[in-house]
């Protein structure tokens, strides 16, 4: 298994789509590279603790690659705003990628490339490696598995995208 921690916005919406696509093995959501240890959800939101809400992804390299995770990462995100995805705002709701593994930072430095060939306004998603990551509480884990009318920032139609990954990265 390889892991990587995405950040893309409010993590409800994230870690479901990131779940659907074949090949993920696991997802979590949680708190990355902060300035605290151990944060609630009141001291990222409310108090400066500089975490990015973000989904621990483990997946099975043989059935996905990470850029082709990436690429499908990229379309559920506004990989131009800074610290803000849908309407949620703040620097909790940044767009980052943050590796374990020193080999994925070329894939993913190579995949913002590619990216940013599609767009004039600069990519604004921050790479670097993990610092620091702590679960959510458990109430936001599978958020929208408990509560399937809760609020999401991503499309209906991005979900069956995700489920159907497995079809297009054969083409």
């Amino acid at each position: 298994m390889q892991v990587i921690y995405l950040a893309g916005g409010c993590f409800w919406g994230v870690e479901k789509y990131l779940g659907l696509i074949p090949g993920v093995v696991s997802t979590a959501v949680g708190y990355a590279n902060g300035r605290t240890k151990n944060p609630t959800y009141t001291d990222v939101c409310q108090n400066g603790a500089g975490h990015a809400e973000t989904v621990k992804v483990a997946y099975d390299p043989l059935q996905l690659s990470l850029s082709f995770l990436l690429e499908l990462f990229y379309d559920i995100i506004d990989p131009t705003s800074l610290n803000r995805q849908g309407p949620d705002f703040g620097t909790q709701y940044r767009t980052g990628i943050y590796y374990v593994a020193e080999a994925d930072r070329e894939i993913i430095l190579d995949s913002i490339a590619k990216l940013q060939e599609k767009y004039t306004k600069p990519i604004r998603i921050e790479v670097k490696p993990l610092e620091n990551f702590y679960p959510a509480e458990e109430y936001h884990q599978r958020y929208l598995d408990r509560n399937p009318g809760g609020y999401c920032h991503i499309g209906a139609g991005k979900f069956e995208r995700a489920r159907q990954a497995a079809d297009e990265s054969r083409k």
